[in-house]
Formats: C-alpha cells, structure tokens, sequence
C-alpha cells in the first residue's frame, strides 16, 4: 500500500494520513497481503471489517487489483468511507451475511470474531458465500492473555471491554480448530506486533482515550472507536496532535523495531489464518 512522506501526509484524504502514522496496520496489511496473493483481475473478494476501520484498508486491498466488495457491521463509520472510497459499503449482520451462496473467491475477515459472543452464525454463513476451493483469511488479537503486554494493559484500564471485544482474542491453534469447525482447512498463518509494538500503540491509545477523548467519551459515537479518531470530526478536534505526532513518528516506528530482538519464534499479540474451503 503506498502511502506519502510525512511533508505530503496534509495533501491526502485524512483516512491515509493516518494510516501513514500508524504501526500495527502496516503490519497488519503486510501479513495480509502476503496470505492473500495478487488477487486475479477477475477475482471476487469480500472485505469484513468491524468498526476499527476507516476505509484505508480497503483502498490498500483495491489497489492490489481484483474485484472487491466491502461490507462493514458498524453502521457509524460507512458513510464516510463510502465517500473516501467511492463505492457502496455493506452494512451487514454477522449471522445472516447478503451475499449469494459461493459468491466469492476469497473472503478477508480482519478482528470481527473477537466481537462476538457466538461467532457460529458467521463461521456458517462465511462457509457458504465462499465458493468451493476459495479461500478466506481471518484475523483476530492473540487470545493468549498471559502475555506481558495484555497484562499491562489490563492495569491501565485498557481491558478488552474497552476495545469493544467480547474475548482477548484466538491463538492459531483455537481459530484453526474453530473454522475447521466448519469444514474450512488451514492453509497458513502468520502473527505481528510484539511487545514493543504493543507498548506504542498502547501509549497512543491511552493518550487518546484518557487525554484527547476523555470530555467526549460519553457521546453517542465514542464506544470503543473511542481508542483512536475514527471520523473527520475527530480528526479536526486533535489536529495539533496529530501534526506533533507525525514529528515524532520516525521515533516510534524505531521502538516498534526493536520486536526483531525478540524470539523469532514468539508468537506476536495479533494472529491471522488463511484457509481453504475444500473444492
């Protein structure tokens, strides 16, 4: 996904700026991109998001070529990323998914299942708008809540409440058993952001949510979006931070670095599972 200098960050549609200036969803797109391949010119893919997601994510996917879809189950944030993106964006119910049955080709499901308390009804339904053979791709936080970085958020009040999450999250090995549930097969995984990641994008979160946002938490609006600005509006209101932010950028992006000292083989706070629907 190609995104500006920081010098030409003002020049974009706000949705780039910031994810320009963010860590995890580099990572995040990264990882994705390289489970889902270059997508075929005639390839019909399905992006799901839930609420964390502005539209900038979609134009990464749109630009890898295919013939996309988006559909989102927050209803607050499409209007604008249907403005961003210049196409309609579903608003969709997890138990009852409006596309037809093998509709796609490939169907990416980025931290919906942490959501919901019974993600049966959309482990189903994903099953049957995938055509035989297709893919989907699904990710979700590690739910291995003993990691150091989930405990330090806990003591900061920044529990999985907070996120809008019913659980920590999935490791591989449950989210593999969940789909395989359904008959899916795993094809790959994969994990980012480690412990220094974390503690980055923790600190902007609290920032956020404790300093910026805190005389506006209790607008109709500010839910667990609340971590971070997720509207124009909100851009506007912390626009000085924003620009003191992207000086400081180059420095957090070292920090978040330094997760290569780590185990290579430490599985990393957020994970994602490509699977296959047998033909």
């Amino acid at each position: 996904m190609t995104t500006a200098t920081p010098q030409a960050a003002a020049d974009q549609p706000w949705q780039l700026r910031l994810f320009g200036m963010t860590l995890k969803k580099k990572q995040k797109m990264d990882l994705l991109l390289r489970l889902l391949g270059k997508p075929g010119p005639a390839e019909r893919l399905l992006l799901l998001t839930n609420g964390d997601n502005n539209g900038a994510m979609n134009y990464g996917f749109r630009q890898q070529g295919g013939r996309w879809t988006w559909g989102e189950f927050e209803e607050a944030p499409i209007a604008e990323m249907e403005a961003f993106l210049g196409e309609p964006v579903v608003h969709a119910a997890p138990e009852h998914l409006p596309w037809d049955t093998g509709a796609f080709d490939a169907v990416v499901v980025i931290d919906v299942h942490e959501h919901l308390a019974d993600p049966s009804p959309l482990n189903r339904e994903l099953w049957r708008i995938v055509r035989p053979g297709g893919r989907i791709i699904v990710t979700t936080p590690n739910g291995d809540a003993s990691k150091p970085a989930v405990r330090i958020k806990n003591l900061l009040g920044m529990t999985k409440e907070t996120y809008g999450h019913v659980r920590d999250g999935y490791t591989i090995p449950e989210l593999t058993a969940m789909m395989s549930g359904v008959g899916f097969k795993a094809d790959a995984d994969g994990h980012y952001s480690n412990f220094f990641t974390e503690m980055v994008e923790l600190g902007i979160n609290v920032a956020y949510v404790k300093v910026l946002n805190r005389k506006k938490a209790s607008g109709p609006d500010h839910g667990h979006a609340a971590i971070a600005p997720s509207s124009a509006d909100q851009v506007r209101k912390v626009e000085k931070t924003l620009k003191l932010y992207r000086l400081i950028y180059p420095f957090t992006r070292a920090a978040s670095s330094l997760d290569v000292l780590l185990n290579p083989f430490r599985v990393g706070y957020a994970v994602a599972v490509a699977f296959r629907k047998p033909a």
